[in-house]
């Protein structure tokens, strides 16, 4: 419990540090470690605003589980957190955090305390030249033996999981004459704190522990008609992931030139080559007499440190790709590639369209290897730094997209699966905002494809090349009414089919409505209600609650 503290107390320390020092990687259009996940939306050198709401909460909840059987808990739920967001001439960022206690009044409730939030960050250290980012994510999902997870509709610390993700790192830009330089370095730090599920039957997966990643990328280029007609550059990067579970390790190092060839004022051809050398590696688990792995105290098989260390995955030569740059304004962008990468055909892109000031939007496709924190890691850089974050208005958690008119929003599909293994990650993700009026609205989607690597030999193997899928979507409308009234509606949906022989497949489906009414001056009144269904093919029911809330808010 001490640890689970401390770990709660590190991730509230780094939101607060990743809005006020915390910068922006820039975007290149290579990454060593997850080509297609734009790593910058971009900096606003222009006039500041700032805002912080911190607030504590008071509320009666009552939870009815609907099916399987019927019973009704109720809990009295106490919260704080703050809401802030900074924009600034030098710096920037937004950050929601929230710390919440429930009590159970019944005995078949579970009392839970969490902290969940997002935040992310820059400051400029040396204006348009150096600058420092930061971002971190903290959340509460409900996981079950394969490592599959959900958004947790109500949380019970005997089927919950808590996920703590950080990075920080600086970023350079300059220019040398016609020559455009760029470099960044970012280490990030993830954790995974759930219940006990590895058995010694192989029936199970083996959740997640902590990893710790590096990433470095240079790269030096010119641009079209400065000095030459088409635009070169050269750039080199540097990836690594050792994630504490049987101590796996990615590493992965690139070096390639690329050239831009435009083809009018708003389009270009892009293509480039080079080499990398990719390598998955890990140990295996102590073994008793009889030959089965051993599982430590935290449900989790034990490192034998002593064994060798054993290759899973290499590739190791020519990358290449070719693609398209398409720019006919600055509210338009298109970036596609297709090449040559991890002995395979590779995809990945971007677009984003802000057609007003009052809409956006992104999408994203990506491919790449690495484990859970490194793709945590990914996304939580890609974030833009002003955004407000859409929470479940019972249970306070993150509903997995955060609202912004400014880049992609979602990290729903990363949370989906909680394996230890390492994977090559595919997918793609897109979000649209909208203003109407003084409402905003929202959706996201989104599909995720891992393909878990295992070295054999080890019980590893037993994870290698099974694919797991998950699809998403997430939709809300929120705004005030009146002068002194707010409401909000949010649903989502998540399907996720694991490759696990027998293991069946899990949807989750859900919607939320919310109302809140001041009082009197900084004193709100709040009342919502929500439904959820999680579905399992293994389960003989389905898991169906509704819940409500009533009570009292107060901004500082």
């Amino acid at each position: 419990m001490a640890h689970c503290t401390k770990l709660a107390l590190f991730a509230a320390t780094t939101l607060g540090a990743a809005l006020l020092h915390g910068a922006p990687l820039h975007a290149q259009s290579y990454e060593g470690a997850d080509a297609g996940e734009s790593e910058s939306e971009g900096v606003s050198y222009g006039g500041g605003r700032t805002s912080i709401d911190p607030y504590i909460e008071a509320n009666s909840l009552a939870s009815w589980q609907i099916s399987p059987g019927s019973d009704v808990v109720t809990y009295t739920q106490l919260a704080a957190g703050v809401d802030a967001s900074i924009v600034g001439r030098n710096n920037g960022g937004s950050v929601s955090l929230r710390y919440e206690r429930n009590f159970a009044h019944q005995s078949e409730g579970a009392d839970s305390d969490t902290i969940t939030g997002v935040a992310r960050g820059y400051a400029s250290i040396v204006p348009r030249v150096l600058t420092v980012e930061a971002g971190a994510l903290a959340s509460s999902t409900r996981v079950d033996a394969q490592g599959r997870s959900v958004i947790n509709p109500i949380v019970d610390d005997n089927l919950t999981t808590q996920t703590y993700s950080a990075y920080a790192g600086p970023t350079l830009q300059t220019r040398a004459g016609d020559v455009d330089v760029s470099a960044n370095y970012r280490i990030g730090y993830t954790r995974v704190d759930g219940p006990d599920f590895v058995t010694t039957t192989g029936t199970t997966a083996d959740l997640f522990d902590e990893s710790i990643t590096h990433s470095a990328n240079l790269r030096a280029g010119t641009r079209p008609g400065e000095p030459l007609p088409v635009g070169i550059g050269v750039g080199a990067g540097y990836y690594q992931e050792d994630v504490s579970n049987l101590d796996q390790r990615v590493r992965d190092a690139y070096f390639r030139g690329d050239v831009t060839v435009p083809l009018s004022p708003t389009l270009a051809v892009v293509a480039g080559a080079g080499v990398e050398d990719v390598e998955v590696s890990s140990r295996d688990a102590v073994r008793d007499a009889d030959g089965n792995p051993v599982i430590g105290t935290d449900g989790r098989y034990v490192t034998d440190s002593a064994s060798p260390r054993i290759i899973a995955y290499e590739a190791s030569g020519l990358i290449w790709d070719v693609g398209v740059v398409w720019s006919p304004s600055s509210r338009t962008q298109l970036e596609a590639h297709f090449g040559h990468r991890y002995d395979s055909e590779t995809f990945y892109g971007n677009f984003s369209w802000k057609p007003s000031s009052r809409s956006n939007l992104s999408i994203g496709v990506y491919d790449g290897i690495q484990g859970f924190g490194g793709r945590l890691n990914n996304a939580l850089a890609a974030l833009p730094t002003d955004f407000t974050v859409t929470r479940d208005p019972v249970t306070g958690e993150l509903t997995g997209c955060v609202n912004t008119l400014d880049g992609s929003g979602c990290l729903d599909g990363l949370l989906g699966s909680v394996r230890s293994s390492v994977f090559r990650g595919r997918g793609v993700v897109a979000s649209y905002s909208r203003r109407i009026g003084r409402m905003t609205a929202q959706i996201g989607a989104g599909y995720d494809r891992r393909k878990f690597i295992g070295a054999p030999g080890t019980v590893l193997a037993l994870a290698d090349g099974i694919v797991d899928e998950s699809y998403y979507v997430a939709a809300g409308v929120g705004g005030p009414v009146g002068p002194r009234g707010a409401f909000s509606v949010n649903t989502y949906a998540s399907w996720f089919d694991s490759g696990t022989a027998g293991a069946g497949n899990v949807s989750a489906i859900g919607g939320s409505a919310s109302y809140s009414e001041e009082v009197v001056r900084n004193l709100s009144a709040r009342a919502a209600v929500a439904i959820s269904m999680l579905d399992s093919d293994l389960a003989p029911d389905n898991f169906t609650t509704a819940s409500a809330l009533l009570g009292l808010r107060y901004d500082f």
